[in-house]
């Protein structure tokens, strides 16, 4: 990294942490709640991507249920990364600023933000799977990666690195995984006592499965 793109990002960094210092208390516990929470909304996404891929085939369900995997994946693969850069992070590094978060003692650095890591693995591998969220998941993610320059953990290169890293491994992850996981639904879903959780079960029985579609296409609604 450069040292002029560092500075712009570091200034970037202290004018948002200047900006949040002035928000009234609630607007700053609810921010700082909020960085985490916000994760939460997409373990929310994995169960309603998986509930509702469940009649619209193997493929689906397969993707639907490695997104998770996938994402830890991706944390993992972040995380191994920020190894090797021993950057300070902004509430280290700025210590005449007041910071939303707790700072994180020295050692603990900032990049890449696996939470911005986490945030674009987890929008990457939902939208493979359920197209029309595509919006949503990537708007969560982006808020999600401020939010961690905004309470003062992360620079806005270490989130953007973090949301491309994840967004990269849990694409390449779930491609690669597609095939496998479809015939293993397959396999899995002739077990009694997991069908239902494969295949989506009507009045009268499961319903039938939706017929095979184009790579790509059998994910949407």
């Amino acid at each position: 990294m450069t040292s002029e793109i560092f500075a712009v990002s570091a200034a970037w960094s202290r004018s948002l942490i200047e900006f949040a210092e002035g928000l009234d208390p609630w607007m700053q516990t609810v921010t700082e709640f909020g960085t985490d929470l916000l994760l939460i909304a997409f373990a929310v996404l994995f169960l309603a991507a998986w509930w509702r891929a469940r009649p619209l085939g193997s493929r689906t369900v397969g993707l639907a249920l490695f997104a998770p995997v996938a994402t830890v994946i991706a944390y993992l693969v972040s995380r191994t990364i920020k190894a090797f850069f021993e950057q300070m992070r902004p509430c280290q590094a700025m210590t005449d600023l007041s910071t939303i978060a707790t700072c994180d003692p020295i050692g603990d650095w900032s990049f890449p933000s696996n939470h911005a890591a986490i945030a674009g693995a987890a929008a990457a591998a939902i939208i493979i799977t359920w197209h029309r969220m595509a919006l949503p998941a990537a708007l969560l993610a982006v808020l999600e990666a401020f939010s961690r320059v905004l309470v003062g953990a992360h620079y806005p290169h270490d989130v953007t690195a973090g949301l491309i890293i994840g967004a990269v491994v849990a694409t390449l992850l779930s491609l690669a995984m597609a095939r496998p996981l479809t015939g293993l639904v397959d396999r899995l879903s002739g077990i009694g006592r997991l069908r239902p959780l494969l295949r989506a079960e009507g009045p009268d029985g499961p319903v039938a499965e939706a017929p095979a579609r184009e790579p790509g296409n059998d994910a949407r609604v």
